[in-house]
């Protein structure tokens, strides 16, 4: 692996950053590699616009901004028109087919994925509409092992929501799988 720049945005309370962190430390604290993590919020703190920038690398990483992702992530119609410019040729776009609606071929592999109805209809709860997203990014990628953002999921969720995360990453996953193959 030689470095890997992600873009993950939204709305503020799609918990876009929460993943972008889980993800940085998985990749620190259980894959021995680099990472940082940045975030923007928008002038809403609920709703208002949302990025955050992840860079996963096996060296020194000398700038914590992603100018060109190697994956961006649009979970919001406002996140895709606003930030579907900057994907880096050849790169990964993900986006959740119920609130994006792709408009403009980029040069780059698009994947428009039912992130929010699988989770709605298999676990009911939207809260971890943002945990499934990373299931499908860390499938996509292979960047970490899924235990990696499990056991950070221990680290930092109350037992109880335990399974439910499991569940939601699982969800991710196989709709990675399901593309792939």
């Amino acid at each position: 692996m030689e470095r890997c720049r992600l873009v993950f945005s939204g709305s503020g309370g799609q918990g876009v950053i929460t993943a972008a962190i889980i993800l940085a430390e998985a990749a620190v604290l259980y894959e021995n590699l680099m990472a940082v993590q940045s975030q923007v919020y928008g002038p809403a703190a609920r709703g208002g616009a949302t990025r955050t920038d992840v860079i996963i690398s096996e060296s020194n990483i000398n700038y914590p901004k992603v100018i060109q992702p190697n994956v961006l992530v649009c979970l919001t119609q406002e996140a895709y028109n606003k930030f579907y410019p900057i994907i880096r040729p050849g790169g990964l776009l993900i986006t959740d087919n119920r609130f994006v609606k792709i408009q403009r071929k980029v040069d780059a592999q698009q994947k428009e994925l039912p992130m929010y109805r699988r989770v709605m209809e298999s676990i009911g709860k939207p809260i971890v509409f943002n945990i499934c997203m990373l299931g499908a990014v860390v499938g996509l990628t292979k960047l970490v092992k899924p235990e990696s953002i499990m056991e950070v999921l221990k680290e930092r969720i109350p037992q109880g929501f335990l399974k439910m995360n499991r569940e939601a990453l699982d969800l991710g996953l196989q709709m990675a799988e399901s593309i792939t193959n």
